[in-house]
Parts: structure tokens; C-alpha cells; sequence
């Protein structure tokens, strides 16, 4: 849909008081926490997502809220504030979660959780932008910088984005990027219609990360080692090495228990669950759009998806589930004429 279109129908949704029938509606139901999901703090219109987010809900951190679920104490948690319960997050861990996100979350007064990827801490300031150039290449193979890469094997792929990576860093200037960039894509063959959108985007550090868990506006969760989809992980072992060890190292980094995982991609994949389970995870999110009530799979818990730049009308509609309500009257649309 149109964007332009998609702001308008959300402004009637909102100025009709469908909005707010909805959020009524969700305080009389059952039980349930919303959760909405970011990646760059720096990417749409945090500030009027979060002042109309904290008007309208009681804002909780994720941990928090998940255990008053499973516990089926919401209720008694929320006390005299009947608002819907939700909680906001961050996957990847962007470096503009710590200079924009966090300085408004002190601000506001607005907690939230981010996924880490222990893997590119340290080591990647570009991970998603070499990633992704690799999900596209048309190879099996590549040499660079006369190394040899198999990019049917996960880690040689691993291996090959950090060196692209910490080559895109070395770049001193626009047209040595452009330069770079040029021959990976006649290195990993790019289809012509594949264009790079945006920059590579720094990521935190451990030291801001563990600023920002002091303050307590902040906690953490694991996003994998190095961010595979796991939907395209065949073998349960490779889908082992992503999960368990990544627990392991962030509960060394902060010094206490790690309990929520978030799946990249949203891929849940064959073996994602299970690796999740063995790794000790009690919770971990999708980004299949819902609500959670106690009956949700613990492992398979629903988040709205609130990037892209969205005005907070659209977000305000996304988060009471009114989008969410129309797609499921189309789906169920086009499978009666089927």
C-alpha cells in the first residue's frame, strides 16, 4: 500500500476512535503484553512514536513483563494503570541505540530491551551491509585479497564479511567506497537490479553497552553469534553454534543471566527452536505481528514491527492491531476465493 495512502486511513483510524476502541478493547480481554521492535533509533520518528506510546500504554521492560505473564499476574503488576502492558526493543544493537535511543529513553522515562550480536561487537562496525551483499552473490566461491572463501560454508561467509567489513573501514574516502564496492560486486557476480541501500551503520561497543544497562533504562537479550537467518540453516549443529555460544559470551560480558533471545530475520527455521531450548532461553521473539497472552509459545512470541520512518499515526493504528486485524480480513478473503 501507498504510504501516503497508509498515513491517511491510520489518521481516520485515529481521529474516528477506532484507535482508542481498540486499546479499550484491549484492556477488557485477557491478559497480554504487546512488544514493538526497532533497529535504528535513528531511522523514523522515535520521539512521537514514544510520546504517544507512553500516553496510551504502560511502558514495562520486556523481562518484567514477560514473567507477569507467565505468571498470570498482569493485572496485579499494572494495579490502578489499566493501560495495555508493552514493551519496546532493538535488534542488533546499532551504535544510534546508544546516542538517540537511550539519551530519549532517560529522557522519557521509557525502558527497553536490545538484542546483541556478540559476534561483530568487538570486530564489525558494518555487519549488516557486508552480510547482505553476501546473501546476494551469485557464487559459490570468492577470492579476496587472495584468500579463498566457500560461501556454502557459514563460517568461510562469517569470515569473508569481516574482512570486507574492516576493508569498507579502511576507506578514507566517498569514491574509495564506491571503488570497493564496485569490485565485490563483480567479485560475488551482484545481480544488476540489486541496489545497496543506505550506509553501513556502526555498532555499540561494551563499554556503552554496559553504560547503559547501569542506568537501568536498558537490559539486553541474544540475537545470535553472527546473524544468520536461521531458516537457512539445514544442520542442527550449525544452528547450535549460533544460539548457545552467544548466551555464554553475553552472560560473561555483563555478569548475570541472559533469559531472552530474539530470532534475525524473524527466521525461525527448523532447528532455530530447538537450539533456543538447549541454550536455556525462556523467551524468544519473532517478528510475526500479535499479541501475547499466557497461552503463547514462550519461544514463539509475536512482536509489531515499528521502523521504517513511520508517522506515529501509523504506528499508534500498528500497535492497537488494526493493521494487523485488516491483513488477516484480506488473507481470509482471498482463501474463500480460492
Amino acid at each position: 500500500m501507498d504510504s501516503r495512502v497508509r498515513l491517511y486511513a491510520s489518521a481516520c483510524f485515529y481521529y474516528s476512535g477506532l484507535v482508542s476502541v481498540a486499546r479499550w478493547w484491549a484492556r477488557r480481554s485477557r491478559p497480554h503484553l504487546t512488544i514493538v521492535y526497532y533497529h535504528q533509533a535513528a531511522q523514523g520518528n522515535l520521539r512521537n512514536h514514544w510520546l504517544y506510546l507512553r500516553r496510551h500504554y504502560h511502558i514495562v521492560p520486556l523481562e518484567i513483563a514477560l514473567e507477569a505473564l507467565k505468571a498470570g499476574s498482569q493485572r496485579q503488576m499494572q494495579g490502578s494503570d489499566r493501560r495495555p502492558l508493552l514493551a519496546v526493543t532493538f535488534d542488533d544493537g546499532y551504535y544510534d541505540n546508544y546516542t538517540q535511543a537511550y539519551s530519549l529513553a532517560r529522557e522519557l522515562q521509557i525502558p527497553f530491551t536490545i538484542f546483541l550480536i556478540p559476534g561483530y561487537i568487538e570486530s564489525g562496525n558494518a555487519f549488516w551491509w557486508a552480510t547482505r551483499l553476501l546473501r546476494h552473490a551469485q557464487v559459490d566461491s570468492a577470492m579476496f585479497e587472495e584468500q579463498s572463501y566457500n560461501l556454502r560454508e557459514p563460517e568461510e561467509r562469517k569470515a569473508l564479511a569481516l574482512m570486507i567489513d574492516a576493508r569498507f573501514s579502511e576507506c578514507a574516502s566517498a569514491s574509495a567506497r564506491e571503488q570497493l564496492l564496485a569490485s565485490l560486486s563483480t567479485l560475488l557476480a551482484l545481480p544488476a537490479s540489486f541496489k545497496l541501500k543506505g550506509s553501513p551503520a556502526s555498532l555499540l561497543s561494551w563499554e556503552q553497552v554496559r553504560q547503559m544497562e547501569e542506568s537501568g533504562w536498558v537490559s539486553y537479550g541474544a540475537h545470535t553469534m553472527y546473524h544468520p537467518d536461521l531458516r537457512n540453516l539445514t544442520d542442527p549443529a550449525e544452528a547450535q553454534r549460533e544460539v548457545v555460544p552467544c548466551r555464554a559470551v553475553l552472560e560473561e560480558k555483563l555478569g548475570h543471566p541472559v533469559r531472552l533471545f530474539a530470532y534475525p530475520f524473524g527466521g525461525v527455521g527448523e532447528h532455530g527452536p530447538g537450539a533456543v531450548k538447549l541454550a536455556g532461553y525462556e523467551w524468544a521473539m519473532t517478528t510475526q505481528s500479535g499479541v501475547n497472552d499466557i497461552h503463547c509459545d514462550p519461544h514463539l512470541l509475536f512482536r509489531r514491527n515499528m521502523d521504517g520512518g513511520k508517522h506515529w499515526l501509523i504506528a499508534a493504528a500498528e500497535t492497537a492491531g488494526i493493521w494487523s486485524f485488516f491483513s488477516r480480513l484480506k488473507k481470509g478473503s482471498v482463501i474463500a476465493q480460492s
